[in-house]
């Protein structure tokens, strides 16, 4: 009859705690540290910090025009995916307030756009321009049957996360030497108003903030704060 006194209970701690032992982890190159088990739980990797990623979390105007051209050839929704990310840069839009607007918050006869904020925002009535108008009237010829501007095939609402993959995938294809995620719109659009010169608060209330010490931050990186110290 075998012993069985060294073996560990089946179902127990111990025995999965063995098992995981034994088991090499997916994916292991050989020589490399792999991750063991603590209290019956492996640690995930540490997160990068984005300041390790990229110098910088804003686009420039130009890098914007990049990313919209390398996303318009791109797969059966490219049109779609470039008038996302223009409507998301040019009114400062959240991810969850992009995949959230509906038709009824658009009036392309007047050409409004009435934002509604999330996370505590303030909303607001914005202008449409000529370029916007245009895709947006495009676009609802094409997926007019849902209540959403930017939906699937399936004509459903989008998910955060598909907006990420298409702005990464799209940073991808402008070569723009760094990962690109949604958010990085919308810091664009504040660097640029503030480049442009325009009063801190008329952009505090169009990116929608409470608190002003979120919009002044794009006035104090402004470089042409300083354009005339020097005259040589």
């Amino acid at each position: 009859m075998a012993d069985t006194k060294n073996f560990p209970e089946k179902g127990s701690k111990r025995e999965s705690q063995t098992i995981s032992a034994a088991v090499p982890a997916p994916h292991a190159k050989v020589g490399e540290a792999r991750p063991t088990p603590e209290n019956g739980k492996v640690t995930p990797p540490r997160r990068v910090a984005n300041r390790e990623r990229r110098t910088r979390e804003h686009l420039t105007p130009q890098e914007v025009d990049k990313l919209i051209k390398a996303a318009s050839p791109v797969g059966r929704y490219g049109h779609r995916d470039a008038t996302l990310i223009l409507i998301a840069y040019r009114h400062g839009l959240r991810v969850s307030e992009l995949v959230a607007l509906r038709w009824d918050q658009v009036d392309l006869e007047q050409g409004l756009l009435h934002v509604s904020r999330l996370k505590n925002g303030v909303p607001s009535t914005h202008p449409l321009r000529g370029p916007e108008i245009r895709a947006l009237r495009r676009l609802r010829r094409e997926y007019g049957t849902s209540p959403y501007v930017f939906v699937t095939e399936r004509r459903g609402a989008m998910t955060a996360s598909s907006v990420r993959k298409i702005i990464a995938r799209a940073g991808d294809h402008a070569c723009l030497g760094f990962p690109v995620h949604p958010h990085m719109l919308r810091h664009a659009c504040g660097f640029k108003l503030a480049n442009e010169g325009h009063d801190t608060r008329a952009i505090q209330h169009y990116l929608g903030h409470r608190n002003i010490q979120h919009t002044v931050r794009y006035t104090e990186l402004a470089p042409d704060r300083f354009k005339r110290f020097w005259r040589d």
